[in-house]
């Protein structure tokens, strides 16, 4: 079993990511996480879009 993990600032930027990955994917896909993080810094919200795929 191996895992790829992504880290980007928008979600869009995420799904090209991804979609990327998938297309050229050689195995068997098992399960795909997602994670959405925000924080304040000074006045500015951030955002983090993670996710994580298992496959085989």
């Amino acid at each position: 079993m191996k895992v790829k993990i992504f880290d980007e600032e928008s979600e869009v930027d995420l799904q090209n990511s991804m979609n990327s990955f998938l297309e050229g994917m050689n195995g068997e896909l098992i399960d795909i996480k997602f994670q959405v993080s925000a924080s304040v810094y000074s006045e500015e919200q951030i955002y983090c879009f993670s996710a994580m795929i298992i496959y085989r």
